[in-house]
């Protein structure tokens, strides 16, 4: 039986997919009905479990640890995810996982993902984690080191989901596993950064289709998939800023810089696309903050504990409220009211360091005219084997121009599955399902 490889192509939607040809022909193609918060890591969690958030706990992609009194966003152990996954559903046959998030300790056989070389001296090298290790080695001899810096920052583009897919077929032709999960987030970038409905939208369209062509041409049963639709948003929503300036957020300084207190705040927000997660310290506080963000430009609705059932986000990780942005909104993270408060690694790609979600990672300070040069100087020193920093990053979240999280508003901006199946729509919570049956050999329904 041939192998089944399973494409998670970020972003893609029905209008997208007129400008994907070789794409197009993975088989018939669905509505996919994402899981509230729209974003990559609870959604593929509901891909891999076949659960909504309230019972695989991935609310976010990222949340506040309660035990820990940190955020921590872009975590990668996949026991973070409650609940039997694919991986587990398959005993006795081989699967390999490509860059798909929570990967590091999956229970796939094969499995490539990012993880930087943190050098002790304070500086990041681009690096892969891989299962078997000796992968890596043959990896990086046959398509060089993984381009960290184009797979997300100021330079992200087309070369990571060229490596991700070069190494995805090279695991399909030598290993041949039953099942191969290749993630490709090119399409994030220019929607991000100039919407979804531009000729930016369009070349990445294209430019995702041709890099999947060699995979796509392969001995294999494909189904190609999404996580969300990137719909056009141009209005942040500083929820935090509205938080501190009301009293509730509270920060702790140092050399100068400014820092979320969330242990002593009675109430902060970690925003996270258009859904923000409001931790609140005292429930005798909820009503006046729900008030206080319900009445925000921008802000949709306000979810409590029933909200948040009602869209199966009800897990002890989501916060006491959830806010969700009007379609053309999305959240900031920001918390000083002053920008030479802000810390240093605002201005950095810092996913790991801020407590939320930062599209402007994607940008290079269009306010700052000797930004490049900065950038410049700082890669030198790099290749110089010294410690540096890049600040190119914009403190103006006004270069955004594309959003996701809420569910779609439309079908032709929502998500969409491709393949061997029958019906003109399916939930997130089918695909584990339908998946399993595929690789098994089984009917489609």
């Amino acid at each position: 039986m041939a192998p089944l490889v399973v494409i998670d192509v970020v972003g893609l939607t029905p209008r997208l997919l007129t400008h994907m040809p070789n794409v197009a022909k993975a088989g018939n193609a669905a509505a996919l009905r994402p899981v509230l918060p729209a974003v990559t890591c609870s959604v593929q969690a509901t891909f891999l479990t076949g659960a909504p958030p309230r019972e695989h706990g991935v609310v976010g992609n990222g949340w506040y640890f309660r035990d820990l009194g940190e955020v921590l966003l872009w975590r990668q152990h996949n026991a973070l995810i409650q609940g039997e996954q694919l991986w587990g559903a398959l005993p006795g046959l081989r699967t390999a996982n490509v860059c798909w998030w929570y990967a590091m300790g999956a229970a796939s056989d094969i499995v490539v993902t990012p993880r930087p070389i943190y050098h002790a001296d304070g500086r990041k090298s681009p690096d892969c984690y891989t299962r078997p290790p000796s992968l890596h080695d043959d990896l990086v001899a046959a398509l060089g080191d993984f381009p960290l810096f184009s797979y997300w920052g100021p330079g992200a583009g087309i070369a990571s989901s060229e490596w991700i897919v070069a190494a995805a077929r090279r695991i399909l032709t030598r290993e041949r596993p039953d099942l191969l999960m290749v993630y490709v987030p090119h399409l994030d970038y220019d929607l991000q950064r100039h919407g979804p409905d531009g000729p930016e939208a369009i070349a990445a369209a294209r430019a995702v289709d041709a890099a999947l062509a060699p995979l796509l041409a392969e001995d294999a049963t494909f189904v190609v998939l999404s996580e969300y639709g990137i719909t056009r948003a141009a209005r942040p929503v500083d929820v935090n800023r509205a938080l501190r300036r009301a009293g509730l957020l509270e920060v702790h300084t140092q050399a100068g810089m400014e820092y979320l207190d969330a242990m002593a705040s009675r109430a902060f927000a970690v925003a996270d696309h258009q859904i923000a997660h409001v931790y609140v310290r005292d429930p005798a506080d909820v009503p006046r903050v729900r008030g206080l963000i319900a009445e925000l430009p921008g802000v949709d609705e306000v979810l409590d504990g029933e909200g948040k059932a009602r869209y199966g986000l009800d897990h002890e990780r989501a916060g006491e409220l959830v806010a969700v942005a009007e379609p053309d909104a999305w959240f900031t993270y920001y918390y000083w009211l002053s920008d030479d408060r802000a810390p240093d690694f605002a201005r950095l790609v810092e996913i790991h360091r801020k407590p939320g979600y930062d599209p402007a990672e994607l940008f290079m300070d269009p306010a700052d005219p000797f930004v490049k040069l900065r950038a410049a100087r700082a890669l030198v020193r790099k290749k110089l084997g010294f410690r540096y920093t890049m600040p190119v990053v914009p403190l103006d979240p006004s270069p955004v121009r594309g959003s996701h999280g809420r569910l779609p508003d439309s079908a032709a901006d929502g998500p969409v599955l491709l393949g061997p199946f029958d019906r003109d729509s399916y939930a997130a919570t089918e695909v584990k399902g339908l998946l399993t049956r595929l690789v098994k050999g089984e009917s489609r329904e």
